[in-house]
């Protein structure tokens, strides 16, 4: 099957060429079809999102996409941004799991975010008064965009077998944005027999997390508090660089590395592919490509269990080239 492939800029290229060779040598069943977007492409052509890309991706319905820079004091939208609200992918999704050899303050972190992606204080209305120095953001939710990220939430629990779900707001002051994200989960969960559902204030719950992680399974809020807990989340299991993330709309899936382009260090050799690889295996899964799937998250588990084999973010001293090697090797 055809996937459009971005490898965006900074250590973008070298953590894309990692999982081409470890698709490759696993035999996954992807063809890649590599488009570009960002700081590369607008240097180049002059264009932030070129057409070409938008046209692969709305024809082949999957892509991957390594960290994208978006050239800062030009007055650009974030390329990402643009991207999921060009193709309504109002799922954001994050699994957040312990890694074998990756250490941090908690041993048994085993959740997955859900994030709405389109709406919210990222609508993108804002007004400037200069007159009189006053911003206004509005944050703009629909009964309806609500409903749909909570059901995704609820179908990926019962998919998967959770049995958990904290509707994560923030109703007791934002009496009316706070209250249709309440009252989306109260009328949905219903709907679930056998998940349970609790919700959580989400001051509260940046307490919770860094307290006792391990009381959460499935998260679901909207989308400036979604993009600060599951940051947190990261945190939990050793940062942005081992964490997967997918961009889910109703017919077109975008996953995506969740940390930045890095490009104090691209080309050294020094990038860690984890994350990359970790939404790469998620877009198998969602192909329903479990086995090569399953042996390929396996062979990174196993990789990342050795110390000396992990990049030197994880505290090892292997290079990108090489911790790619040691997955193959372990396939």
């Amino acid at each position: 099957m055809k996937v459009t492939l971005i490898p965006g800029d900074g250590i973008g290229p070298e953590i894309v060429e990692s999982i081409k060779d470890i698709f490759a040598a696993a035999n996954a069943p992807i063809e890649w079809e590599e488009e570009n977007a960002g700081q590369i492409t607008f240097d180049q052509s002059g264009e932030l999102i070129p057409q070409s890309l938008i046209d692969s991706i709305n024809q082949n319905k999957i892509a991957l996409k390594g960290p994208i820079t978006t050239p800062v004091g030009k007055g650009f939208k974030s390329v990402n941004v643009q991207l999921r609200q060009k193709f309504d992918l109002y799922s954001n999704i994050r699994p957040c799991k312990t890694l074998p050899g990756v250490k941090t303050r908690f041993d048994n972190v085993n959740l997955v975010t859900f994030r709405e992606n389109t709406e919210g204080l990222y609508a993108g209305l804002e007004i400037f008064d200069s007159k009189n120095g006053i911003a206004d953001s509005i944050a703009r939710v629909t009964v309806e965009g609500c409903e749909r990220i909570v059901r995704a939430a609820f179908e990926y629990a019962k998919s998967h077998g959770h049995k958990k779900i904290t509707l994560v707001h923030k109703a007791n002051i934002l009496k009316n944005a706070g209250r249709v994200f309440l009252e989306a989960g109260q009328k949905i969960a219903p709907q679930y027999p056998g998940i349970e559902m609790n919700d959580v204030i989400v001051d509260n719950m940046c307490m919770q997390l860094v307290s006792r992680p391990e009381q959460f399974d499935i998260i679901v809020t909207t989308n400036l508090f979604g993009d600060i807990l599951s940051d947190l989340c990261a945190g939990l299991i050793g940062g942005l660089g081992v964490v997967s993330g997918a961009n889910i709309g109703n017919d077109i899936a975008i996953f995506e590395a969740v940390h930045g382009s890095a490009p104090d260090i691209a080309g050294q050799g020094l990038a860690n592919p984890t994350a990359l690889l970790g939404s790469a295996i998620m877009m198998l899964r969602h192909l329903n490509e479990q086995t090569i799937a399953d042996k390929i998250e396996d062979a990174m588990l196993k990789t990342l269990s050795v110390k000396e084999h992990c990049t030197r973010d994880l505290g090892g001293n292997s290079s990108t080239k090489e911790f790619t090697k040691k997955i193959i090797e372990n396939l």
